[in-house]
């Protein structure tokens, strides 16, 4: 899957780690030429630095060859045009936007080119499931396209990963750790991570049950 993302903020990078452990081509698009040279090499994505709301920005981006765009800036009007032109432009088949004034909620339709519509309180991988399509989530995500699962799990003090890094955590073949949410902030899943309590681990596999994940970590 291709999927072009709007807004390298915390909800933009934490959905672009995701989809690129999924092994999907992501571009993470955002106005702020800074903010994408702070990302540089902490992301395994396509990065590139524009105005999202520019038709040739989009372009220039790839969104004709995109099968997902997901507009997850922090601006409504913003996440709405990038919407329009994402659709009605572009013809990508599917299109997911961030709300972020819930008084907005109701221009977020297909009116606008709007197939999804995720309020910003979303959980993320509820998010995900409603950007992607995906339908069989119940402990875990599964990417169909990619043929793969996201499973998350939480740190608690009992948990015997607490204390450990991730360098120091057996996973299953085919799984790697996509992110660790810490207080509500994606942190770079380095090897020297060390975990802590009330971290949530989301990790992408291609094979692991919730089982053999649980059992790495708790």
């Amino acid at each position: 899957m291709k999927a072009l993302i709007a807004g390298a903020g915390r909800l933009g990078t934490q959905i672009a780690q995701v989809l690129a452990a999924a092994r999907s081509d992501v571009t993470l698009l955002d106005i702020d030429e800074d903010r994408v040279a702070e990302l540089k090499g902490h992301l395994p994505v396509r990065l590139v630095a524009g105005d999202a709301c520019e038709p040739a920005i989009l372009e220039d981006s790839g969104v004709l060859t995109a099968d997902l765009v997901i507009a997850a800036t922090g601006d409504d009007e913003d996440n709405l045009v990038i919407s329009l032109l994402a659709k009605r432009q572009f013809e990508v088949p599917r299109v997911a936007a961030r709300v972020n004034d819930t008084e907005n909620a109701w221009l977020f339709d297909r009116n606008w080119g709007v197939d999804t519509a995720v309020p910003a309180a979303t959980p993320l991988i509820s998010l995900i499931e409603e950007a992607t399509g995906a339908t069989d989530t119940v402990a875990l995500l599964r990417l169909s396209k990619a043929g793969v699962d996201v499973i998350e799990t939480a740190i608690t003090p009992e948990s015997r990963a607490a204390g450990r890094t991730l360098a120091e955590i057996t996973l299953p073949a085919g799984t790697v750790v996509a992110t660790v949410i810490r207080e509500g902030q994606p942190t770079v899943p380095t090897p020297e991570v060390r975990l802590q309590p009330g971290d949530e681990i989301l990790v992408v596999s291609h094979a692991a049950t919730e089982q053999e994940i649980h059992a790495a970590f708790q």
